[in-house]
C-alpha cells in the first residue's frame, strides 16, 4: 500500500495525461511522413542519387577561383553597400513613425491607429525582400532603385517590431517625472521616452543594415543590380570559377559587416 501512494504520488504524468501524449506523438509522426510523402511525390529517385556527383563536377569546375574577375567585382559591390545603406536608412525613416504608432503607450489611438500599425508591420515582415525586389522591378524597371525600395520596405516590418517592443518597455519613473510638471505629449516623448529608447533604436538599426548587407547581395538575381547581378551572369553562362569569386566577395564582406556591426553595437549599447 505505502509503494503504490509513493508511485501515485511521484509519478510525473496520470495515465490519461501520459496517454495524450504518446497519441500527441504518433499524431505528429503521422502528420510527418504524410508531409514528406506529399513532398516528395514528384522527385525522381535517379536525380537524388545522382545529386553526390554532380556536386563533386560542379566543385571540380569552381575551383580554383578566378582572381583576375576581382576588380570587376569592385563597382557591384559599392552598389551592393549603397543598396543597403540607402535601403535601411529608408526603412528606418518609415518604421520610426509606425513603432509609436504601434507601441500602446505613444500611440494616440489603440483602436485605429495601432491596428494599422501592427499591420503594416506583420506585412513588411511576411514579404521577402527578394519578393519586394521582384514586384518593383516589374513595376520600376530594373536597377539599384528597385533594390533600396525593396531592402527599405522589407525593413519597416523588422524595425518597426523590435522599437514598438523597446518603446513600450520604457522605464515609467521618468514618464511620470517629466508629466507631473505638466509637460504636453510632445515634450514627454522628447524628454523621457526617446532618450531611453535611443541605444536600442541604434543597435536595432546597425543590426538590421547587417542583415541588408547580405539580402542586398542577391537582389541582383531578379534585375536590383549589386553582386546578385554579376552573380546571375556568371551562372547564365555557367562561369562557374566567376561564381566562386563572387560567393568569396560576399563572405568577406558578410564577415566584415558583421564584425563593423558587433563594434558599433558594442559602443552603443
Amino acid at each position: 500500500m505505502t509503494d503504490a501512494v509513493y508511485r501515485d504520488t511521484w509519478r510525473r504524468h496520470t495515465q490519461r495525461q501520459g496517454l495524450t501524449i504518446w497519441l500527441a506523438w504518433l499524431g505528429l509522426v503521422a502528420l510527418t511522413v504524410w508531409c514528406w510523402q506529399i513532398m516528395t511525390r514528384d522527385t525522381i529517385c535517379f536525380f537524388v542519387t545522382d545529386a553526390p556527383r554532380q556536386a563533386a563536377d560542379i566543385g571540380s569546375r569552381m575551383w580554383p577561383p578566378r582572381l583576375s574577375y576581382l576588380p570587376e567585382l569592385l563597382w557591384p559591390l559599392w552598389d551592393t553597400l549603397n543598396m543597403a545603406t540607402l535601403g535601411t536608412m529608408l526603412g528606418v525613416v518609415l518604421a520610426v513613425p509606425v513603432a509609436f504608432l504601434a507601441a500602446r503607450n505613444t500611440t494616440p489611438s489603440t483602436l485605429m491607429l495601432r491596428p494599422a500599425a501592427l499591420f503594416l508591420i506583420v506585412a513588411s515582415r511576411s514579404i521577402n525582400s527578394l519578393i519586394w525586389a521582384l514586384l518593383l522591378v516589374a513595376i520600376m524597371g530594373p536597377g539599384l532603385l528597385a533594390g533600396v525600395i525593396a531592402i527599405g520596405l522589407r525593413s519597416v516590418g523588422f524595425i518597426g517590431k523590435l522599437l514598438y517592443e523597446a518603446i513600450e518597455e520604457v522605464d515609467r519613473g521618468p514618464v511620470e517625472a517629466v508629466t507631473a510638471t505638466g509637460a504636453g505629449r510632445a515634450q514627454v516623448l522628447d524628454y523621457a521616452i526617446v532618450p531611453q529608447v535611443l541605444p536600442a533604436f541604434w543597435g536595432i538599426s546597425v543590426f538590421r543594415w547587417d542583415i541588408n548587407i547580405r539580402e542586398s547581395a542577391i537582389l541582383g538575381l531578379v534585375g536590383a543590380g549589386g553582386l546578385g547581378l554579376k552573380l546571375q551572369s556568371s551562372l547564365n553562362v555557367l562561369a562557374w570559377p566567376q561564381v566562386t569569386m563572387i560567393l568569396l566577395v560576399i563572405l568577406a564582406t558578410v564577415v566584415v559587416s558583421e564584425w563593423i556591426s558587433a563594434k558599433v553595437r558594442k559602443a552603443i549599447i
